[in-house]
């Protein structure tokens, strides 16, 4: 499933706060850093499972995606830490 909100962070932040979270503050669905660039996240968890984060600037906001079929929940936990941007996901 594919996960996406915008917040007011920028990038580097917002990456930054993934890689802190998804190892730490979900224990039973950890999910350890794989692969990183600088607008993108790639993390590995129980059973190979693979949750990729996308991050890019987007008309005064940051658009943050994510894809999982598995850390759904973890996803939206994390969503939820974020600043909310002024702006909805899909807005023009």
């Amino acid at each position: 499933m594919i996960h996406e909100t915008l917040t007011q962070l920028p990038v580097a932040e917002v990456l930054r706060r993934a890689k802190a979270f998804f190892p730490e503050r979900v224990p039973h669905n950890a999910a350890f850093l794989e692969r990183e660039g600088a607008s993108f996240a790639v993390f590995r968890g129980q059973g190979g499972e693979e949750l990729a984060l996308a991050v890019v600037p987007a008309d005064g906001a940051t658009r943050v995606r994510a894809s999982s079929s598995f850390f759904d929940q973890a996803i939206g936990r994390f969503f939820s830490t974020l600043p909310a941007s002024d702006q909805r996901p899909g807005a023009a």
